[in-house]
């Protein structure tokens, strides 16, 4: 009998029972004005009169009033490089441990975003959030017992001028909680490993040791780590080694496009739960079962503000202009699309993270994230999101019975116009010009901006197939393997042209 599964069962099912009705919107009111009580003597807090905005009868307002917008270039030129060079209080009270590094889909000179103990613990107790909200998952009290492992970046962090520096999930991997080490995998000496292929090696050898019930990690590099345990074992699916896997926490991008390519690794399937973690933090997972969509944490020092996607307010490197309007929670729409908005313990503020989202459900501020600001697919009119593409791939994996776990694509000019030239990444091969129709039929069916494009300036598609491994050593080329990736799911042409010449290369 599980007898400490079900004590922890119990506690996590107490606790949500006896657990009061919140209000998003009167959380976020509160979350915001501790954020400018503690921050108001900062540097940045002077500047901008943060005491001034509480005094105010209306401090949401007064704020989106008196702060700028900022995206990373703005606000590391104006405040965060003080804090890198080893400043106190400039955008938050003290100095930061750590500095979360992302080169996110560029690949060039990675960003050093400030990490706090404020920050830390934000992020651990958004960890705890999602485990309370297990309760509403109905998972067996052995559940609770079992071991869960963590995929990240290395935990052997850098030390650069008294910080520590690495990626976002493998600061968070290297300060767990006491309490949880007991649960932790691949546990604190195999996670220090920083070569990939070694620490993957080093799972699959240790794998039977184990008693997994549950995974969380980028649903790529999670693949691949499964693909190698099968493997290393040669067995037929992971349920052979970890027959406990109950559940599995995606995160880092949609888990849409790799849902059938995992499932083949499993024997059965498995409780699969949306978050929604950042190099800036933590700020929503998936709270009940029946949705892929995530409720936003509103009580836990992040802020959201919302900014309607409209091709007005948006620059073409994925800024705002001045004068586009944001909107608090009390605010939002739902099915509409927002350029998200964030300030954080970690001092960041009106921050542009650079992804678009959409409320599935306003009451229970639930989200779903529907792209990137750079990355809509609307040079010649085609107003297609990510989330347009990824139900695309899900139709050609259906109609095609093939799995597409990875792809990429470009509105390119070739010499008779331009086309949406795909790269599809897939270990099995199919007629290409099939492909192309097939997805072509879908796009403009499903989307009647893309039929209008497709009957002006836009003239057709391309399609290429490529081993999904492709996609994996183009991440690992640009990124440290095991970490935060947003892959390019659309790539502007200086990108794709190298992109191409890699796959060119490796081919």
């Amino acid at each position: 009998m599980a007898i400490i599964g079900n004590i922890i069962k119990g506690v996590i099912e107490a606790r949500d029972a006896l657990s009061k009705e919140t209000s998003p919107v009167e959380e976020q009111q509160k979350v915001l004005e501790e954020l400018l009580d503690k921050a108001k003597d900062t540097q940045f807090g002077q500047h901008y009169n943060f005491a001034s905005i509480l005094k105010s009868d209306d401090p949401q307002k007064a704020f989106s009033e008196a702060v700028p917008y900022h995206d990373y270039n703005k606000i590391t030129e104006e405040w965060w490089n003080k804090t890198i060079e080893g400043e106190a209080d400039i955008t938050w009270p003290g100095s930061p441990d750590f500095f979360a590094l992302s080169s996110g889909t560029t690949g060039k000179k990675p960003k050093r975003i400030p990490v706090t103990k404020d920050m830390l613990d934000s992020i651990t107790r958004a960890g705890r959030h999602q485990v309370f909200a297990m309760s509403n998952f109905d998972m067996p009290a052995d559940f609770f017992e079992k071991e869960i492992m963590m995929l990240g970046s290395s935990t052997n962090l850098q030390e650069r001028d008294g910080k520590k520096e690495g990626e976002i999930s493998g600061i968070s991997a290297s300060n767990i909680p006491f309490w949880f080490k007991k649960y932790y995998k691949p546990g604190d000496e195999i996670a220090k490993i920083d070569d990939w292929d070694e620490r993957v090696l080093s799972i699959a050898k240790n794998a039977k040791n184990w008693d997994i019930g549950a995974l969380s990690g980028i649903p790529s590099w999670m693949e691949l780590m499964l693909k190698k345990v099968i493997d290393y074992h040669n067995v037929d699916n992971i349920h052979e080694i970890w027959p406990n896997l109950q559940a599995y926490t995606s995160g880092g991008v949609a888990f849409d496009p790799y849902e059938k390519s995992f499932n083949a690794l499993l024997d059965h399937p498995i409780q699969i739960i949306d978050t929604y973690l950042a190099s800036e933090g933590f700020f929503a997972c998936q709270n009940r079962p029946g949705t892929s969509a995530m409720k936003l944490i509103t009580d836990n020092g992040i802020y959201f503000e919302f900014v309607p996607f409209n091709p007005q307010y948006v620059n073409q490197d994925g800024s705002l202009t001045d004068d586009a309007p944001s909107i608090a929670l009390d605010e939002v729409e739902e099915d509409v699309d927002y350029v998200l908005i964030i300030s954080t313990v970690s001092g960041a503020w009106r921050y542009i993270i650079g992804d678009t989202i959409a409320f599935t459900d306003v009451e229970r501020a639930e989200i779903k994230i529907t792209g990137r600001t750079k990355f809509f697919l609307n040079t010649v009119g085609s107003q297609l999101s990510v989330n347009k593409l990824n139900d695309a791939v899900k139709h050609l994996e259906e109609e095609l019975n093939i799995k597409i776990p990875e792809y990429t694509l470009c509105a390119k000019r070739f010499d008779d116009g331009f086309y949406h030239s795909w790269y599809l990444g897939s270990d099995k091969s199919l007629d290409e010009e099939k492909t192309a129709t097939v997805l072509d039929n879908y796009l403009k069916e499903a989307n009647k901006n893309y039929k209008v494009a497709r009957s002006k300036a836009l003239e057709g598609v391309k399609v290429n197939f490529v081993p999904q491994q492709m996609f994996a050593d183009w991440n690992g080329a640009n990124k440290k393997k095991g970490g935060q990736v947003k892959m390019e799911r659309v790539m502007g042409e200086d990108r794709f042209k190298e992109w191409e010449d890699f796959v060119a290369q490796q081919s």
